[in-house]
């Protein structure tokens, strides 16, 4: 075994772009690739920064999500969702719950809802031309696409929509600068499930309120936070992925003028590729995780006890499993990315999200040629306080 390292601050130094993770991460995979790190308040932690080991703390059940959400968890973490959900949970609680719901995402579940998606895209992209060009993108295709498909999926009427976005979008702000905009959007979640209770319908919230009910040992938090944590993935991640798919391209003329939207196969190839290419928030770690016992990890014995952050933007820069990791490649055929985590928490929704948006898109490149931003890039901005980088409008226009 290896000395072990010495601390090293973190967060590390920002990255001079957004579409690269911290320039620290290609030393750390070389030099340290599980690196003893001081977070802001002191405390100690390790950083996983090569994919065989940041997929093995996804994997290796002694890495605990459930231990990395309890009471002393950063609440900036999507806060007590991270404790309460899906997320939060280990085996075999964390199998209990995932199995009652995971049904709604199979591939062939998925694949079902595919025209239906394809339909909703096409309509979207006609606003959107009637809008512009130029027009925001966001406005009219990858901010309604998602929250239209799982709010479907949900049994949410189309008049109730804006209203469970907005408390979406509370619950991937800023819990510590305000606690109370996501508290009071897990209460209206906590009102929707008591109604739905009393109101059941063929949708997956009555499908989960029927086997919360069937167990003693669920509490109604749990519900609320499993509810509201499945809504949050569904919704957020996926918008915020098609813009920096879209931001990134605009980069990338030469590959984006090659990519046809009428080939599933190329377009589904991309999707996979953008994935591990962009970096959908500041720090690219997902979901620290806590050693139950002592194990070993990259070289580095870790102690029971011990906080492992997961850098999955350096795991997908790893050159020894992509080659050229740090350039753009459409083409790429051999991609075993970690954008969806992997193991027992690996994405719930990762069939729709990729279906969603292959379908968007692919449907955008073949309506819309010569597709590219309106504005300059340096007039675009993020909105702030959110743990996922949230575009406020992407500006696009296209031939006619």
């Amino acid at each position: 075994m290896t000395q072990e390292p010495p601390a090293i601050t973190y967060p590390l130094a920002p990255a001079p772009t957004i579409y690269h993770p911290s320039p620290d991460y290609t030393r750390m995979r070389e030099t340290c690739p599980v690196a003893r790190v001081e977070l802001p308040d002191g405390a100690c932690a390790y950083l996983a920064t090569r994919h065989a080991d940041v997929r093995r703390v996804f994997t290796d059940q002694r890495f605990s999500r459930a231990a990395a959400a309890g009471p002393n968890r950063p609440t900036r973490e999507l806060g007590s969702l991270a404790e309460d959900s899906l997320i939060g949970m280990d085996p075999p609680r964390h199998t209990t719950m995932r199995r009652a719901v995971s049904h709604a995402f199979t591939v062939r579940r998925v694949e079902e809802l595919r025209p239906r998606v394809s339909a909703l895209v096409d309509r979207m992209i006609d606003d959107l031309e009637a809008a512009g060009p130029p027009a925001d993108v966001i406005t009219h295709v990858s901010g309604p696409l998602p929250i239209s498909v799982i709010s479907t999926l949900f049994g949410i009427p189309d008049r109730e929509r804006e209203r469970v976005r907005q408390w979406s979008d509370a619950l991937v702000g800023d819990w510590d600068a305000d606690p109370e905009a996501p508290r009071a959007a897990l209460e209206a979640f906590r009102e929707l499930i008591d109604q739905r209770r009393h109101e059941p319908g063929d949708d997956l919230m009555s499908a989960l309120i029927a086997v919360w009910d069937e167990h003693d040992d669920l509490t109604e938090r749990e519900l609320v936070s499993v509810t509201a944590g499945i809504f949050v993935g569904g919704h957020e991640t996926t918008t915020n992925q098609l813009n920096l798919f879209l931001l990134v391209l605009a980069r990338h003329p030469e590959q984006l003028a090659a990519l046809r939207g009428d080939d599933p196969v190329a377009v589904a190839r991309a999707v996979e590729e953008l994935s591990r290419f962009i970096q959908l928030g500041d720090n690219g770690v997902l979901l620290p995780r806590v050693t139950t016992e002592e194990v070993e990890l990259g070289g580095v014995r870790l102690p029971a006890g011990a906080a492992v952050l997961p850098a999955i933007a350096s795991a997908n820069r790893d050159a020894t499993v992509f080659p050229g990791a740090d350039t753009l490649d459409l083409s790429r055929v051999h991609n075993p990315h970690l954008a969806f985590g992997a193991g027992p928490h690996h994405c719930l929704g990762a069939a729709l999200a990729r279906m969603e948006l292959q379908e968007a898109l692919g449907a955008l490149l073949r309506r819309l040629p010569g597709l590219r931003l309106a504005v300059d890039e340096s007039e675009l901005r993020f909105r702030p306080g959110l743990v996922v980088r949230s575009l406020e409008s992407l500006p696009v226009t296209w031939d006619r």
